[in-house]
């Protein structure tokens, strides 16, 4: 049996293709792929072809590892999926510290939730960091990607089927295009960004965790 702390499971959903990956990561390699092209263009809204390649190989991957998947990360590339730029105009102070820039990200965070109340952030990230004027700081730029909450509802509840738990929603297009100059799987991508390579982007942690504020760790600004 493979202890469950030894892996990943990954499923890549887009409207031409399904993924599936089992990912070992002490050794950073796939212990199980299986690829689907689509018959018809998936279109996020009709699950029975999904779920057919789900039963072949949720079942292939629990024989492999000796116990029942738990959890999965879900990597979705829909072009519905919002990419939302916005900019904090007020002038930031000349001196920078992690709560400022926290609490003007969190003014951010809160007007996307105002005004796309239909959609779910999956990621924060940092344009440009700073914008500078006369070397001072004067207003961040900030990315959005959201995904629909039907789209969460609906993916939910095709995993509660296999009685298994979405850990968190990746964009599929911003995984490909961080690594577009790099020849890495989309298992060993995905991988990196959920453990912050990406120094441009805001980790978000759930509010219980214990002795951290909203976000994680923030942008290497400071280099």
């Amino acid at each position: 049996m493979i202890e469950e702390t030894d892996f990943e499971t990954y499923l890549y959903l887009s409207s031409n293709k399904f993924e599936i990956f089992l990912f070992d990561k002490k050794n950073f390699k796939n212990l199980f792929q299986e690829t689907l092209i689509t018959q018809n263009n998936f279109d996020f809204i009709e699950f029975s072809e999904l779920t057919e390649f789900l039963d072949k190989n949720v079942f292939k991957i629990e024989k492999l590892i000796g116990t029942f998947i738990k959890n999965i990360f879900l990597i979705v590339d829909n072009k519905n999926n919002l990419i939302i730029e916005l900019g904090n105009k007020k002038k930031i102070e000349n001196k920078i510290n992690k709560e400022s820039l926290k609490n003007t990200l969190i003014k951010l965070k809160n007007l996307i939730n105002e005004n796309y109340k239909n959609q779910t952030i999956m990621h924060i990230l940092i344009n440009n960091k700073l914008v500078y004027e006369d070397t001072n700081p004067q207003y961040l730029e900030v990315c959005f990607i959201t995904l629909s909450n039907n789209l969460i509802i609906n993916l939910n509840k095709v995993m509660q089927e296999y009685q298994i738990k979405i850990s968190k929603f990746i964009d599929g297009k911003y995984v490909k295009n961080y690594f577009k100059d790099d020849e890495l799987e989309l298992s060993s991508a995905t991988h990196k960004i959920i453990n912050g390579c990406n120094d441009d982007e805001v980790l978000i942690v759930p509010k219980s965790t214990v002795n951290y504020g909203f976000f994680e760790r923030f942008f290497n600004i400071f280099s």
